[in-house]
């Protein structure tokens, strides 16, 4: 941590130039002597990094930024309060602090927070912006996370777990038992320290996978932010032995749409030609694979057992986009282009034998404007286009 960085004027500099081309920058090269342009590049594109994914980081002074990396992989701010609400208790551990965006937002309801970080370099920054963001009940060690709980004699009321998704002989992997910490490999001693355990997972993360390499799962939440997944969080509770449940939430700037179900229930869905309103599940739900569950909960119809789309006589209120249907058609290029009033649509396709791109080739029809088109398989197996405007 080269503490210059700190420096009035040079904050100064790294404020002046949020907006820079940064390739040009570095040309220039910098204007300091004890700061390297790669250093002040880094600061800038960290910090640009932070506007939106940490706005409490990027409105606080003096705060110090690590490598771009480290600002990427971390928890954004919205997912961290998420967590928030879904742990309690008085003494949480970090035993994969990174950053520090979780314990931040733990500390605001646990009376004890501990930041355990194996980079040295990186705990010392977290140390630094914890004193600049008022946080006095947090408590960072440098060093392995595991190895710290080995050497304690106390108990948590929960251990967070953010396991690193990258091996330096494998490369990006998808098992947690290929993750490090190896979370399955140390089940049983973690379960020693706290009862409750939350992980935090990668999107791409199979769920069943995931399940079977773990004990007592007892919810899974999957997060969505304005209709992207950022993260599966597995909660394990020790002795836990009933039903998972799955809890899905798409984080929007008005509202937060809720969806949840029990892992594996029996369920059925009711079919339909499409009717007057049509859905499409939310990233969230789609992730979750709860697409039976939705007809079951929701006065609504599926249109084909592959497709996910959804449709109803009367408008719901559903967790994720709704559209008014205008016409539907058998897939007929030259029929479809006649009902546009302009060259122009939104597409999608679900269930369909051709992609957006390849649609797009063969009709000729524009991105964009007030028709939504979806290119799908009705419960006869016909390929059909749904024309569609928002509701």
């Amino acid at each position: 941590m080269n503490t210059a960085i700190l420096h009035k004027e040079v904050q100064q500099f790294i404020t002046d130039n949020l907006n820079s081309d940064i390739t040009k920058l570095i040309l220039k090269g910098s204007p300091f002597t004890n700061v390297s342009i790669q250093e002040l590049a880094n600061q800038i594109v960290a910090k640009q990094k932070s506007i939106h994914k940490l706005p409490s980081w990027f409105s606080t002074e003096n705060i110090y930024y690590p490598q771009k990396i480290s600002i990427e992989q971390t928890s954004s701010e919205i997912t961290a309060k998420y967590k928030l609400e879904i742990v309690s208790g008085k003494k949480i551990i970090d035993i994969t602090g990174g950053f520090g965006v979780d314990c931040f937002y733990f500390s605001e309801k646990f009376k004890k927070v501990i930041h355990c970080e194996i980079h040295n370099d990186l705990s010392t920054i977290v140390k630094h912006n914890y004193q600049q963001l008022n946080k006095e009940n947090i408590t960072t060690f440098s060093g392995d996370g595991l190895q710290f709980l080995k050497d304690s004699e106390e108990i948590f009321d929960c251990i967070y777990i953010d396991p690193s998704r990258r091996s330096d002989v494998k490369g990006k992997v998808f098992l947690l038992k290929d993750c490090l910490p190896n979370v399955p490999e140390n089940i049983d001693f973690l379960f020693s320290k706290s009862d409750k355990i939350l992980i935090k997972n990668s999107p791409i993360l199979d769920i069943t996978s995931a399940i079977k390499e773990l004990k007592f799962v007892k919810e899974i939440h999957i997060i969505a932010v304005n209709n992207e997944v950022k993260e599966l969080l597995f909660i394990l509770e020790k002795e836990y032995n009933n039903a998972v449940q799955l809890i899905t939430a798409n984080i929007l700037k008005q509202k937060v749409e809720n969806f949840s179900f029990k892992y594996k229930e029996e369920s059925i869905s009711n079919y339909s030609e499409p009717l007057t309103y049509l859905y499409e599940p939310n990233a969230a739900i789609l992730k979750s694979g709860g697409f039976h569950q939705i007809t079951n909960q929701l006065n609504v119809f599926k249109l084909q057992q592959h497709s996910h789309l959804y449709t109803s006589e009367n408008k719901i209120d559903f967790p994720g986009r709704t559209f008014k249907i205008e016409n539907i058609l058998n897939y007929d290029k030259k029929k479809i282009k006649k009902i546009l009033s302009e060259n122009k649509a939104n597409i999608t396709t679900r269930n369909f034998p051709k992609t957006v791109a390849q649609i797009r080739k063969e009709t000729k029809i524009k991105d964009g404007g007030n028709t939504y088109l979806f290119f799908t398989t009705d419960s006869t197996n016909n390929l059909i286009c749904i024309v569609c405007s928002k509701a």
